[in-house]
């Protein structure tokens, strides 16, 4: 007779096949772009600290565009406020698939990401505002520590080479794209300049035709890519950051299949798009923005001026505090249970990981402090708090990669070689190893 009692919903345990496809393909091309990412960061941060950082900063600040239509900018202006909203782009996305068709999608399996996700925002700005506060300084940065750079957070696995579970590189992907949605409502809501309704309503105006060409099934990339442009033109001349306008056009897009079709439009532009961003926005941008001083008073303005030793706090320490107790407590509360095969140490490790903030954290840090020296000090805060959670996560994670290993071996045993891993096709489907 079988145990008529439910059994506990199962933490970090085996991922339904179709979701784990999905994003095993999103994240190989995140760690990919990672690895560029930490190329070109580590060329700005020397070409920065070389006799020729003044040729550095000539690129960096030179102008072009169309001064007619408000859209004279910088070399850096337009990484972060044009290729960026590629970025984001992509990363509404993933949230809408996440909401249709992946861990958003049901109360239950939403919960401890997102719980985790807030919490991880919630202590890491927290404590800058704390630091901040007793040492006088501004609370503007308070918004900087709060992201997780997935991609860069991804290079760092690659790196150390280790076989880091899909349940738990789906969790760290979760919690990024929830990481994001705080981010991008973050910059539309506190860093607005002067509004112009004209310019903003004209925004909205072409979000809601690209609307309805979605909805009516529309194809033909002459509509959505003029429209797109003309979208973000007029977001950023409305004087709400213009990386809004690729997330509100990520949510909008479809992300189901209808009869006869091969993938969704959000799919299919995904996949055209995501390499680009990964590849080439993200790392541009970390190119003309990571190229801060490193010498010995940047360095010791770290750890003796308020702002940028609130952003290495609240990175290293609030993003540890808050995924791991968010996610410990959100366990506890909804009554699920631990993969058996893992241990809160991997939890631990992972949250860790998560204090690398660099994309977002940068962009945040430069629309807080635009101009500023102490904008310079916080982005130099930034890269070591990143530097000292991508180390630290490595020595946590490193010695677990013999289980992690073994586990992935587990995952992708195929002996009927049929593309399907075998423990999919097990009747044991229904042990606690499965995901509630």
């Amino acid at each position: 007779m079988s145990d008529p009692r439910p059994r506990p919903r199962i933490v970090f345990g085996l991922m339904p096949w179709p979701e784990r496809q999905a994003i095993a393909s999103a994240l190989r091309t995140e760690t990919v772009g990672g690895m560029v990412l930490l190329a070109a960061a580590v060329i700005a941060l020397i070409w920065a600290n070389t006799p020729f950082s003044s040729v550095y900063e000539s690129i960096r600040d030179f102008h072009f565009g169309i001064p007619a239509l408000g859209l004279d900018l910088s070399v850096g202006h337009w990484t972060a406020d044009g290729l960026l909203a590629i970025f984001f782009l992509v990363a509404g996305i993933e949230l809408k698939r996440e909401l249709v068709v992946g861990e958003l999608r049901t109360p239950a399996t939403a919960a401890l990401p997102v719980i985790a996700a807030v919490c991880g925002m919630v202590v890491p700005a927290g404590l800058y505002a704390l630091t901040a506060g007793l040492g006088g300084g501004s609370m503007d940065g308070w918004a900087v520590p709060m992201a997780t750079d997935i991609a860069f957070a991804l290079a760092v696995l690659a790196v150390i080479s280790t076989h880091l579970p899909s349940a738990l590189r789906a969790f760290l992907l979760t919690l990024a794209v929830v990481d994001d949605l705080g981010a991008i409502l973050i910059i539309a809501v506190f860093f607005t300049s002067d509004l112009n309704l004209w310019a903003l309503g004209g925004a909205f105006a072409g979000l809601a035709v690209f609307y309805l060409l979605q909805r009516h099934r529309v194809r033909g990339w002459w509509w959505y890519v003029p429209l797109g442009i003309a979208i973000w033109a007029l977001m950023y001349n409305g004087g709400v950051h213009a990386t809004v306008a690729g997330v509100a056009m990520g949510l909008i897009l479809r992300t189901t299949r209808d009869k006869g079709e091969d993938a969704s439009p959000a799919a299919r532009v995904s996949h055209l798009m995501h390499p680009f961003s990964a590849g080439v926005a993200v790392p541009l941008f970390a190119l003309f923005a990571a190229g801060v001083s490193i010498s010995g008073p940047a360095l010791a303005a770290v750890f003796t001026t308020p702002e940028p030793l609130g952003v290495v706090i609240g990175l290293v320490v609030g993003k540890v505090l808050g995924i791991f107790l968010g996610t410990y407590l959100a366990a506890r509360f909804t009554k699920a249970q631990l993969n058996p095969d893992l241990a809160w140490a991997d939890v631990l490790g992972l949250s860790v990981l998560a204090g690398i903030g660099f994309t977002v954290a940068l962009l945040i840090g430069e629309l807080a402090f635009p101009g500023q020296e102490v904008g310079e000090h916080v982005k130099a805060a930034v890269l070591f708090a990143s530097l000292t959670a991508a180390v630290l996560a490595a020595v946590l994670l490193r010695r677990r990669n013999t289980l992690y290993k073994r586990l992935y071996e587990e995952e992708n045993i195929d002996a009927d070689a049929d593309g399907i891993p075998d423990i999919y096709q097990r009747e044991a489907e229904t042990t606690p190893r499965e995901r509630g």
